[in-house]
């Protein structure tokens, strides 16, 4: 089984874009209503809104809110110096959490939040009710 994840947008030009000059995401397909990119063994792709032959759950387009997509990276101070050189805008700044993740947030050109993390060991006890149990 493999996991892959789609978004429906107008803007597949500027999506494609982003991903390719910030993660060097390949592109494995290409056309006016459909970009498919992979990074590893990820996919991610990105599709029009509102095309007749997808089944009506594919037509709305995504509304900027409630998602999110993780980068894993091996030095996450690394690529933020790397992405803030771009000059890209930070939305969440380089920050250690409690439960062993060093992160930083960009903003894709559909609102999502894409989330860079290195996984660490925990430096605190997790907050209450977190479970620090990592499978990986």
């Amino acid at each position: 089984m493999k996991l892959w994840f789609g978004i429906i947008t107008e803007k597949l030009e500027a999506s494609k874009a982003f991903y390719r000059r910030l993660f060097d995401c390949e592109v494995i397909y290409d056309s006016d209503w459909f970009v498919l990119l992979r990074s590893g063994q990820s996919e991610l792709g990105f599709m029009l809104p509102n095309l007749e032959a997808q089944a009506p759950i594919f037509r709305p387009a995504f509304g900027g809110k409630g998602a999110w997509i993780t980068i894993d990276v091996d030095d996450a101070q690394a690529e933020y110096q790397r992405i803030a050189a771009l000059g890209v805008s930070i939305e969440v700044e380089l920050r250690d959490e409690p439960w062993g993740d060093r992160h930083f947030v960009v903003i894709d050109p559909n609102g999502i939040g894409v989330d860079i993390v290195q996984h660490q060991l925990p430096q605190a006890s997790a907050p209450e009710g977190a479970e620090l149990t990592l499978n990986r």
